[in-house]
């Protein structure tokens, strides 16, 4: 709230500056470091870098949510937040840190795939081999080769009939408009159903407890405050964290 309220008030001071710089004739505006241009576009070829140069912004500002819905960071995220309820410690680990380990374990699992658009895309681009257009459909392939290995088929079908098309008979004819949200649930089932299994053992460890408990005619003794801490023991027990990442890992494979 703080960002957005310092980027309004540059905003607000900035743009008096340019008005009247553009009134008085002065196209450019100084200050250290900083030189702000602003011109009129007498060809076609400053309006089209114009037009780039937002539709660049915009891809920015959406950055994150990109990284969050064509990645692997849903999965993993929701994995961890399921376990870290199963154990019955709604706060511990702290949500920065989950958030945390899941960044750093989704730049693991797309690693490869970034490789890839760095070697067939990107530098390709840097070294003026390939256009821009050229680039952005070699940078895509190897998103959507991953994207298409985590998507069930029958999540396909459904956007597919949806989007009232035509069955497609190869991937290239599957667009990212379909691709992306079936890529979305199918992350969504699997995520929730290795929560399941996660859920399972700490489930039958508090069904336990309470059962003792009541034959012992402890009633009013929370089954939850006994179980904790023998959850927490058979977490660290079976080197549990180990055990998920590797999990994790292993199911993008």
């Amino acid at each position: 709230m703080k960002q957005k309220r310092l980027l309004l008030k540059i905003l607000l001071v900035l743009l008096p500056l340019l008005l009247l710089t553009a009134c008085s004739g002065t196209p450019q505006l100084t200050a250290p470091g900083v030189t702000l241009t602003v011109g009129e576009a007498n060809q076609p070829e400053n309006v089209n870098t114009g037009v780039q140069l937002l539709v660049l912004l915009t891809v920015l500002s959406l950055a994150p949510s990109i990284i969050i819905m064509a990645t692997s960071f849903t999965r993993i995220v929701i994995v961890l937040s399921l376990l870290r309820n199963a154990i019955g410690t709604p706060t511990v680990p702290p949500t920065q840190v989950l958030v945390g380990l899941a960044l750093i374990l989704t730049f693991f699992v797309m690693a490869p795939t970034y490789s890839k658009i760095d070697e067939q895309a990107i530098q390709p681009y840097l070294n003026g081999q390939i256009n821009q257009e050229t680039a952005i459909t070699r940078g895509l392939e190897p998103v959507r080769d991953f994207m298409f290995r985590q998507t069930r088929e029958k999540d396909l079908e459904l956007f597919v009939s949806l989007n009232n098309q035509e069955r497609p008979q190869t991937r290239d004819d599957i667009s990212m408009v379909v691709l992306m949200p079936a890529f979305i649930i199918s992350e969504l089932r699997t995520a929730f159903t290795m929560g399941f299994v996660l859920f399972v053992p700490f489930l039958v460890m508090d069904i336990v407890i309470s059962s003792v408990l009541l034959s012992m005619g402890m009633m009013m003794l929370p089954p939850s405050l006994i179980s904790l801490p023998f959850k927490l023991l058979l977490f660290v027990m079976v080197d549990g964290w180990y055990l998920v990442t590797q999990s994790l890992v292993m199911s993008f494979k």
